[in-house]
């Protein structure tokens, strides 16, 4: 080997490095740990976006959804409940048809003419038809029957019957049916009550009864 050949490897072995070139290693090395501590902070700030980004999709999709069941709802609703003033207004009609041929018992059946029979029939049709259709369009009759406990939230007392033997509060008397529309009260069935026997005891047959709806 040469002597020009020995300087050169003598020269780039880190013991014969000059000073200044250890520095700049350093400062090199420096350079990359300082580079290495900002990208590391770009990491938890862009998954700490991505996290409330994604938390702000999933509330605003539930928010959604109950904004589109609460509309769902509210149109079915409207349906159900669209025709509950014109129903109100048909119940007086059947009403009045039942009244017609409550006046009239069997005996006074048997002696009118064949012709009033037939219109007495038409008659009995027409509210069968007619209660048919209610119930086709949401519509049942909830009539108590006598001896039932006055519910005021189905019930209406029009008046109270003493000396029936029966506990205070008894429906003994209907007047006219009560009817619902889907889960609402459209009218409520108009009884008559037993009263309370003078002398009654407190929760017996003779106690009041709260006749309020």
């Amino acid at each position: 080997m040469s002597d020009e050949e020995k300087k050169t490897q003598d020269a780039d072995t880190p013991e014969n490095a000059a000073p200044g070139d250890a520095k700049a290693e350093q400062a090199a090395a420096g350079e990359g740990a300082e580079q290495a501590a900002p990208e590391t902070d770009l990491v938890g700030e862009l998954e700490a976006q991505v996290s409330d980004l994604k938390d702000r999709l999933l509330r605003a999709a539930a928010e959604m959804e109950n904004t589109r069941k609460r509309t769902e709802r509210d149109k079915q609703d409207a349906v159900k409940f669209a025709a509950a003033s014109f129903a109100r207004d048909m119940l007086e009609v059947s009403d009045n048809l039942r009244r017609a041929l409550a006046a009239l018992n069997e005996d006074d059946r048997s002696q009118v003419p064949d012709s009033v029979k037939a219109m007495i029939e038409g008659v009995e049709m027409t509210d069968r038809q007619l209660l048919t259709t209610f119930e086709r369009h949401g519509v049942r009759e909830i009539t108590p029957g006598e001896g039932e406990k006055f519910d005021p939230n189905l019930h209406e007392a029009m008046f109270e019957v003493p000396g029936t033997g029966q506990p205070a509060g008894t429906v003994v008397q209907v007047m006219s049916a009560g009817y619902m529309i889907g889960d609402r009260l459209l009218r409520a069935a108009r009884v008559g009550v037993a009263k309370a026997e003078e002398g009654g005891g407190s929760g017996g047959p003779g106690a009041n009864v709260d006749t309020s709806a």
